[in-house]
């Protein structure tokens, strides 16, 4: 019997496979075949970017308010209507800068309503096993997003057009899978809270709560450190320290994913962890330990193994920060919930490329790399003396237990 969990697992299959072909073909047009300047390049990425950023609460208000299935199917059959409208652009000769930006603004939206929606389904259909479902979410995501840079790396050879037409009846697949779950949602409220009491409501429910609001503020610092880190100084790491190509900063980015999808194979193996706050401080503490090591290395071997155990620990402590927020987070409120936590990501990570960019123009890629990592394991280390995260298991297995009387 196929089971709503099955559907919703489909139906997040087909947004990360588009998603790593929208990765690749978005930069190949704007970059390959438009050759636009590097400012220009940056712009439209930007522009993709910041819908996301901007409205990913209001879409955690509407899931919440409409429903998970609808809000997912909606917006990702928007995203299927943008690659139409650019498969349009391209088979009537139209392609330009300015069709690029549309296109970006579009499918940015569409991403802002997507992802607090699926996450807000998730534990609907997980079935008493969030954590597991966050990890096999995870896996697709990494693991479907590498099949996707595949299939638009044949782009040359194919031609666009093919690769858009695939795109679109992948998107399409996934609209059906989320339009048949059938897991019961939250019945709207007789008076529905205006959007900005929505968004409010949320955020008093994230920040009231010190363990939700622990994982948000560590984070943020992974945004900026971790991630700031991974988009701007590594590349240049491996340009500057180690004269790399494209096919090394290819093979660095496969070993970190590599290292993020075996760690999450080894928890569905080994079962649920139960002490989630401190294997979330573990993985970040050692994590930061490891990435420091990566500007240490000697050639280019050290460092991608570097990057790969890092992976492995970066595997961990994502899995076990989206668990506790799925988690913890009101029923009626799990989009919302959801919503800040990617905001907490998507919000700082801008912020932290700009600022590894200014690191790496005064101190060297080396130092810059370093001096991250020692600012990410100084934000854990503080977290762990004054927060109780360390012993949070207690209180994730109280709820539990306590939503499961209730029921």
């Amino acid at each position: 019997m196929i089971r709503p969990l099955h559907f919703y697992l489909l139906g997040t299959a087909t947004w990360f496979l588009g998603y790593g072909i929208q990765g690749v073909m978005f930069a190949w047009l704007v970059t390959m075949v438009l050759h636009e300047t590097p400012e220009k390049v940056g712009l439209a990425q930007m522009t993709l970017l910041l819908p996301g950023t901007l409205l990913i609460l209001i879409g955690g208000s509407y899931a919440d308010r409409f429903g998970g299935r609808r809000v997912a199917a909606l917006a990702q059959g928007s995203a299927g209507l943008a690659i139409l409208f650019l498969l349009w652009v391209l088979l009537s000769d139209n392609l330009t800068y300015t069709m690029m930006i549309v296109y970006a603004l579009i499918m940015g939206c569409a991403q802002a309503f997507v992802t607090p929606a699926r996450d807000g389904l998730l534990s609907q259909v997980a079935e008493g096993r969030v954590q597991r479902t966050v990890m096999l979410t995870s896996i697709m995501q990494f693991g479907l997003q590498m099949v996707g840079f595949l299939i638009a790396s044949t782009a040359d050879n194919l031609g666009p057009e093919i690769i858009l037409c695939v795109q679109v009846c992948v998107l399409l697949v996934g609209v059906w899978s989320f339009l048949q779950i059938s897991a019961e949602e939250q019945p709207a409220a007789a008076t529905a809270p205006r959007l900005w009491q929505s968004v409010t409501e949320g955020a008093r429910t994230v920040f009231s709560s010190p363990p939700m609001r622990t994982v948000m503020i560590q984070n943020m610092a992974m945004a900026m450190f971790f991630m700031g880190s991974y988009i701007v100084t590594l590349p240049l790491m491996v340009r500057e320290a180690f004269a790399g190509s494209a096919a090394d900063l290819a093979y660095m980015n496969g070993a970190n994913s590599l290292g993020l999808v075996l760690t999450i194979l080894l928890l569905l193996r080994i079962g649920d962890v139960r002490r989630q706050g401190r294997a979330l401080l573990l993985a970040q503490g050692v994590g930061a330990v490891v990435f420091s090591s990566a500007a240490l290395a000697l050639d280019f071997k050290q460092f991608v193994f570097a990057v790969f155990v890092w992976g492995i620990c970066g595997g961990l402590a994502m899995t076990m920060s989206r668990t506790i927020m799925q988690e913890l987070a009101p029923a009626a409120q799990r989009g919302r919930v959801m919503s800040f936590y990617a905001f907490s990501f998507m919000g700082a990570g801008p912020v932290g490329a700009l600022l590894c960019g200014y690191l790496v123009e005064l101190l060297g890629v080396r130092a810059a790399l370093f001096a991250a990592a020692s600012a990410m394991l100084s934000v854990i280390i503080i977290i762990g003396l004054v927060s109780k995260i360390w012993k949070l298991e207690g209180h994730v297995h109280e709820t539990l237990a306590a939503v499961k009387k209730a029921s």
